[in-house]
């Protein structure tokens, strides 16, 4: 594992080769370790087919290598060249109105293309057996950016051919997918696998079960592409990492079955583009305008860090304006420090900042660097400085330690209720969120975990919120689980055939959980039913039938969260508020330390440090914590944009 460190997204091929000595020793000099290369330059690495220049590429492999810059080469299969579509017109891929997608971009291709997974195989085979024994080399990155501009899903004649083949294979026989679907239902059964269709352009909605197996199948086509890939990098280079860039808030594809062919897994940070572009409140986007949403980069650390197995990087970090929004405004001062002290909090190794040098053509000319057009430093190059002073001042080593509280996150679940909400807008991911920031502001430290896990040890709270369906092996850690747990709304109420279950509601034994969900209240959102106590309940509601405990109601009498036991169920979405309120309780019944933080700000202990950010614009007062000895970086009056980092006594 390597030392925490910070890296950069460099583009030898954008600039003149006289340039990149000069280049390679401004990164060395400001405390770079890291530099990421070669994701986009298949046109130049293969100008026309067969014909083969990785010169070039090695030379800037020397040139960095010369200056102790340790090297990430990326696959360049996001960006086949032209000649690559003219080769294999139908690698294109087609949206869900039937219209194929052009070249001119990136990302161009269908991932059931399996002439185009050959041709990606290809290349990478050979820039593996060309570079792969370069000294400086020190990891793979595989692709880039898997699903960005909404790539996942394809509904071309390779993907319905696809399909039907991952469908012949998971049912066996026609007969098995008719009761799996309920194709009974509109007189919609199939004789042979031949038959089906995708689930698109169709009269009405597909059934759910239909529409839930081509997003599982699409997803499959995801970690097959990679997996192709890494498997060709590690017979070459064992000892190398391989790693993969995702993204925040994407959820076409399950990144827990990618990341079993990763060694890390890493993302793409950019806190004020993910803020513009998200559905979060307008007063949220006021608020945090130049800061980023105060939880989302931290709760996509946590994900991240579990979906790579324990390893995290952030593979490109905003360092200034973004260019992809509806407006893209300039970070506070000390954001771009302060990000890079938050991933490092939440167990990154590496965090590397999107690009070196802003690039004046094209089409993300508007993207800020740590460089501006004419090589001048921007604004983040001096706080990118800065970060790597401190970070070897400190000597900050070790990992994220394990957290006392846990929120189950999958996937599938998001489909599920994309595909059928009931209520619109309704999403597990929003709920998994919701209850990770309302944890957050007490300073609680929060692992997120995937559906597959088999042991809850060790924590005392999980939450499992709007878990679509349940599987077997979260059932039996539930079932050994004997600290507090939260479930619901809607958590079990489906099969994994996207079918009701007998037992309604949470689908669980009764000497777990006596509840069953007689009648559910879909409303609009901007209809809220005030709870007992405070907060209010809107957007879903269930009418449940229980001997266990009410412990909140609504004003209607409807139960809102009861308990059996250590085991609650929250059978409505509803305000933050009530959301604070629901996780309080938890915490008081579970005896779990807190932190009482200033407004905007949030922490993350590492390495026997706690690491505080104060997103907020203005100064914020802390108030030290008894198991804190001293302050090594900062102090208790942060601020804004402000990083302190207190060492815990126990950590001597």
């Amino acid at each position: 594992m390597t030392s925490p460190a910070l890296g950069v997204c460099y583009y030898p091929e954008h600039w003149p080769e006289d340039w990149w000595e000069r280049d390679a020793a401004r990164m060395a000099e400001i405390g770079i370790k890291w530099v990421r290369i070669g994701e986009f330059s298949w046109s130049r690495l293969e100008p026309r087919p067969g014909q083969l220049d990785f010169s070039w590429a090695r030379r800037a492999m020397d040139v960095l290598g010369r200056h102790g810059l340790k090297i990430i080469f990326g696959t360049p299969t996001a960006t086949p060249p032209r000649w690559m579509v003219d080769k294999h017109p139908d690698m294109l891929a087609v949206d869900r109105e039937g219209r194929r997608k052009g070249f001119g971009s990136r990302r161009h291709y269908d991932f059931s293309h399996l002439p185009y997974r050959e041709e990606a195989a290809r290349i990478t085979r050979l820039i593996a057996e060309a570079l792969g024994d370069h000294p400086a080399l020190a990891g793979w990155q595989t692709d880039n950016e898997y699903g960005c501009h909404g790539t996942t899903y394809s509904y071309s004649p390779a993907a319905r051919d696809g399909f039907q083949r991952w469908l012949a294979e998971k049912y066996g026989t026609i007969d098995a997918l008719n009761a799996a679907w309920g194709n009974v239902f509109w007189s919609m059964e199939y004789d042979r696998f031949d038959q089906v269709e995708l689930p698109n352009l169709l009269v009405a909605e597909a059934a759910p079960a239909h529409d839930l197996d081509f997003r599982r199948y699409s997803s499959a086509q995801v970690a097959a592409f990679n997996k192709v890939q890494y498997d060709i990098l590690k017979a070459r280079r064992p000892d190398l990492p391989v790693i993969h860039n995702f993204m925040s808030r994407y959820t076409e594809f399950d990144h827990f079955d990618v990341a079993e062919t990763l060694d890390v897994a890493s993302w793409d940070s950019y806190p004020l583009g993910h803020l513009a572009t998200s559905n979060e409140p307008e007063e949220v986007k006021r608020l945090y305008l130049r800061q980023g949403d105060p939880d989302n980069a931290a709760f996509h650390h946590d994900l991240y860090r579990s979906v790579g197995h324990g390893r995290m990087w952030i593979m490109e970090q905003q360092p200034g304006p973004v260019n992809w929004a509806d407006f893209n405004p300039d970070p506070l001062p000390g954001m771009a420090r302060l990000w890079a002290w938050e991933a490092f909090a939440h167990g990154a190794e590496v965090v590397s900042y999107f690009r070196w040098r802003q690039a004046p053509f094209a089409q993300e000319q508007m993207h800020a660097g740590l460089l501006q057009p004419d090589s001048a430093p921007a604004p983040a190059y001096h706080e990118a400085q800065q970060v790597a002073a401190e970070i070897k001042a400190l000597k900050l080593g070790g990992v994220a330690g394990k957290a006392r509280v846990a929120l189950v996150y999958d996937y599938q679940s998001e489909w599920a209720w994309d595909i059928q909400p009931q209520a619109k807008g309704f999403s597990h991911g929003a709920h998994v969120r919701a209850l990770y920031a309302a944890f957050r502001k007490h300073g609680v430290d929060i692992d997120i975990l995937p559906p597959s896990t088999q042991s809850l040890a060790g924590y005392d709270i999980v939450a499992i919120p709007a878990l679509f369906a349940w599987n077997d092996a979260l059932r039996a850690a539930l079932a050994d689980f004997d600290g507090h747990v939260l479930i619901g709304p809607r958590t079990g109420s489906k099969t994994q055939d996207f079918a009701i279950p007998p037992r309604l509601g949470p689908d669980l034994p009764s000497n777990l959980l006596d509840v069953k969900v007689i009648r559910v209240d879909s409303t609009d959102p901007a209809l809220e039913v005030e709870v007992r106590g405070s907060g209010t309940v809107h957007h879903w509601r269930e009418r449940i039938e229980t001997r266990a405990q009410v412990v909140i109601e609504d004003a209607e009498g409807w139960p809102v969260l009861l308990h059996q036991g250590k085991l609650y169920y929250l059978g409505a979405s509803g305000s933050k508020a009530l959301i604070q309120r629901v996780v309080d309780h938890l915490i008081a019944e579970a005896d779990l330390p807190t932190l009482a933080l200033p407004a905007g700000v949030r922490c993350r202990t590492r390495d026997g440090l706690r690491i505080y950010v104060n997103y907020g614009a203005g100064n914020a007062l802390l108030t030290p914590a008894a198991d804190e000895a001293d302050y090594v970086l900062g102090g208790p009056d942060m601020p804004g944009a402000g990083v302190t980092v207190a060492r815990l006594a126990t950590a001597g």
